[in-house]
C-alpha cells in the first residue's frame, strides 16, 4: 500500500520549554498526521547529543535523548512543580533549540524529579539490569566527574577495566542510578506516544547512525574490540566521505572507523543487537549511510582534508544475514556503485531518492520519478540537505531551464499539470509529483511542506554552527490548511 509521511524532528516539535519532546506537542502532531492522510511519522536519532548537537554523535549509541522527556508529564506524576521549571529562560527564540541553556538547565530540573523517584519501584529495578543503559550511566556519570571531558582526558578512568568500574559504580551508585532514571522514563513516555500513534495508523520511521562518537561509552568500554586504533588507544583513521552531492570537498566527521575484519570474527554481534533494538523502538528502522556497510571511506587520522583518504570493502550483506524481512530502510545516497545496488537488493530493503537531485537534463538520472520502482522511499530532501524552496530560488538562468524542461517531462509522464513557474509554483509542482510517483513511501521535510527558504535548514554537512539542529516549529505551523492541503494530495495520489 502507498503512503505519505512527514519527517519532524522531535526536537523540533512546538514543545514549550526549549524543545520538542514526547509532550502534548507530540500528540497534537500525531492528530496532525491523521487529519493530513499520512501513515509515516520520521524522527532523527533518539540518542543524545553531544559535540555539535548532532544526534548523529552521540555518548551512547544505544542510549535516549534526556532532553525529549516532557516535564509537564513528570509534574502530572508528582515528580515535579511547575514553578520548577515553567519560568527558567529556555531560550528567546521560538524557532530554535538553545542547546547551552538546555546543557545547564535541564539536568538540573532532571535531578529535582529523579530525587522525588522511588528507585525501588520493581519496574524501575528490573529495568536497571539492561546492561546497554548500565554502561551508558556509568559513563555519563564518569564524565561528570570528570568535569564533561572526553574520555581519553580521563587519567586512568581512560582505559577500561572492569574492577575499577565495578568500583565508580558502587561507590557512585546514585549519579548511576540518576542517569538510569532518565533512560526509564524516556522509554515510558516514547512507549505510550508510540502505542497512540500506532492506535491512529501511524507508524513511526527511526533513524539509527552508522558510526559512533569518539567520545563515546562504546569506543571507551569496547576500544579496538570494535574499531581501528592504535596502540596507545588512540584512533588509527576516521571517518568520513569523498566529495559528492551534498559537498564539493567531502566532509570529515572525525568518528572511529570500524575494524570489521575483529567484527565478523563474532558474527557482528554487536551491530546485529544494535539492529534488533532499533527495530524493537520503531515501527520501521532506517539505517544512515549504508553505504558504508558494502565500502567505506577510511580516511588517516592526523589529515584534516576528507579528499585523502581511500575506500575500503564492508561487511556487505553478510551482516544482515536473518533480518532480509525486517521493515528497514537503506540509506543509499551518495557515491552509489553497482556493488552497492547488488547488496541493497540482496537484502531486499527499499533505497532513498531525492527529488532535489532529479532535475539535472540526465535522463537516466535515478531520482527522476520516471527512473523509479516502486521499492523506494522518495523525498524532496532529507535533513542534510537545503530546502525545497531555497534550492529552487537559487538555480537561475541556463540552469533553471534546465529544470523547467525536466519537471515539465517528469509532469507530462506522470500526469501532473505544472501550474506557473514562479518559485513556489514548482516547489508545489513538485510536491504533487513526488506524491504522484510509484515509491511505495514518500516523505516530506515539514520545512519543505512550509515552502520554508534558508531559514528551514536543519544541517549543514561539515559545518558546526547553532543554525544546525536547532530548526524548532510553531504550533501555528500546523494549521488546518496545510492539514487540508496535504490530505488533499494523499487522496489524489492514492496513499490515504
Amino acid at each position: 500500500m502507498k503512503k505519505a509521511g512527514v519527517l519532524m524532528p522531535i526536537s523540533s516539535l512546538p514543545s514549550p520549554y526549549g524543545i520538542g519532546t514526547f509532550g502534548r506537542a507530540a500528540y497534537r502532531f500525531v492528530d496532525f498526521l491523521k487529519g493530513a492522510g499520512c501513515k509515516v511519522w520520521q524522527v532523527l536519532p533518539l540518542q543524545p547529543t553531544s559535540f555539535g548537537d548532532s544526534p548523529y554523535q552521540s555518548n551512547g549509541a544505544q542510549a535516549l535523548n534526556p532532553y525529549f522527556i516532557d516535564l509537564d508529564f513528570l509534574a502530572k506524576d508528582g515528580l515535579l512543580r511547575k514553578e520548577e521549571y515553567a519560568f527558567l529562560d529556555w531560550g528567546s527564540d521560538p524557532r530554535r533549540v538553545d542547546y547551552g541553556k538546555l546543557y545547564r538547565l535541564r539536568g538540573t530540573v532532571l535531578k529535582k524529579a529523579f530525587h522525588r523517584f522511588d528507585c525501588e519501584r520493581p519496574d524501575f529495578k528490573v529495568f536497571c539490569r539492561d546492561e546497554r543503559y548500565r554502561e551508558y550511566a556509568i559513563f555519563m556519570a564518569l564524565k561528570e566527574m570528570h568535569g564533561g571531558a572526553s574520555f581519553e582526558q580521563w587519567g586512568e578512568d581512560s582505559v577500561y577495566d572492569e574492577a575499577r568500574v565495578a568500583q565508580f559504580a558502587a561507590e557512585h551508585a546514585e549519579e548511576v542510578l540518576y542517569h538510569q532514571f532518565t533512560q526509564f522514563f524516556f522509554l515510558l513516555q516514547w512507549k505510550k506516544l508510540k502505542d497512540y500513534a500506532n492506535d491512529r495508523g501511524i507508524e513511526i520511521m527511526g533513524d539509527i547512525p552508522f558510526y559512533v562518537a569518539w567520545d563515546s561509552v562504546e569506543t571507551w568500554k569496547y576500544g579496538n574490540a570494535l574499531f581501528l586504533l592504535n596502540d596507545d588507544g588512540s584512533p588509527a583513521a576516521q571517518a568520513g566521505v569523498p566529495p559528492d552531492a551534498f559537498s564539493a570537498t567531502g566532509q570529515l566527521w572525525g568518528n572511529p572507523v570500524y575494524d570489521w575484519e575483529k567484527m565478523k570474527q563474532n558474527e557482528y554481534v554487536w551491530w546485529r543487537s544494535r539492529i534488533r533494538n532499533g527495530l524493537a523502538l520503531y515501527d520501521i528502522l532506517r539505517i544512515d549511510h549504508f553505504i558504508g556497510f558494502v565500502r567505506y571511506y577510511c580516511i588517516p587520522a592526523e589529515v584534516t582534508d576528507a579528499r585523502v583518504g581511500e575506500w575500503r570493502r564492508g561487511p556487505g550483506a553478510e551482516l544482515f544475514r536473518g533480518f532480509e524481512q525486517s521493515r528497514i530502510v537503506a540509506e543509499d545516497l551518495g557515491v552509489v556503485t553497482d556493488e552497492v545496488r547488488a547488496v541493497v537488493t540482496q537484502t531486499g530493503y527499499p533505497g532513498m531518492k531525492i527529488l532535489q537531485h532529479a532535475f539535472d537534463g540526465d535522463p537516466y538520472n535515478e531520482h527522476k520519478p520516471s527512473n523509479y520502482t516502486s521499492n523506494f522511499v522518495a523525498y524532496t530532501g532529507t535533513h542534510d540537505n537545503e530546502t525545497l524552496m531555497t534550492r529552487i530560488s537559487g538555480m537561475q538562468g541556463v540552469e533553471r531551464e534546465r529544470m523547467l524542461a525536466d519537471l515539465r517531462s517528469e509532469c507530462l509522464r506522470a500526469g501532473v499539470m505544472l501550474r506557473g513557474k514562479s518559485d513556489r509554483a514548482i516547489c508545489r509542482t513538485i510536491i504533487r509529483l513526488l506524491y504522484a510517483s510509484k515509491a511505495d513511501t514518500v516523505i516530506l521535510p515539514m520545512q519543505d511542506i512550509l515552502f520554508m527558504g534558508a531559514e528551514g535548514r536543519m544541517n549543514a554537512p561539515s559545518v558546526v554552527s547553532s543554525n544546525n539542529w536547532s530548526l524548532r516549529f510553531l504550533g501555528s505551523d500546523l494549521s488546518a490548511a496545510v492539514q487540508r492541503t496535504l490530505y488533499g494530495l494523499a487522496v489524489e495520489s492514492g496513499r490515504k
